[in-house]
């Protein structure tokens, strides 16, 4: 029969890294996403009563490899309303992509989703643990026991 081609192993498929994480173009893409954003929310008025003057932190944005799609990780301050204010940001969400191609040069506006950080969380719970006395007492160098 006609000669098979053989698939060329996904790791030697062009433009393509496995398990590499995003790509340089990628992160500066989601960096300049995130401070567009940022100064979007900052300057914004919102009509939603959920996103009228409340803080919100932007920590992270990645976007995906066709650069056509942002996740936005965020954090309203106190973490207090977070299902509310994504809720709120994802329906705004078409508004906010309008103004961030506004404030942007990329070929391609990415759709946003918007997600709670819940780093923030991990870091208090984390914080809480280190304070607690029997795990201070268990990190503490200086009451090592005698070897006697």
């Amino acid at each position: 029969g006609p000669p098979r081609a053989t698939p060329m192993p996904a790791s030697h498929s062009r433009g393509r890294r496995p398990h590499a994480g995003p790509s340089q173009r990628q992160l500066r893409a989601g960096e300049l996403v995130r401070h567009a954003l940022v100064e979007i929310l900052r300057t914004e008025s919102f009509v939603d009563p959920v996103l009228a003057g409340v803080p919100i932190t932007l920590s992270e944005v990645r976007v995906g490899p066709d650069l056509k799609h942002a996740l936005c990780f965020v954090e309203p301050l106190g973490g207090k309303e977070a299902p509310a204010v994504i809720e709120a940001l994802n329906h705004a969400s078409r508004f906010l992509r309008l103004r961030l191609g506004e404030a942007i040069e990329m070929r391609f506006t990415p759709a946003l989703k918007f997600v709670h950080d819940d780093s923030f969380d991990a870091a208090e719970h984390i914080n809480r643990l280190l304070g607690d006395p029997r795990v201070r007492r268990d990190l503490d160098p200086t009451d090592e026991p005698d070897p006697a």
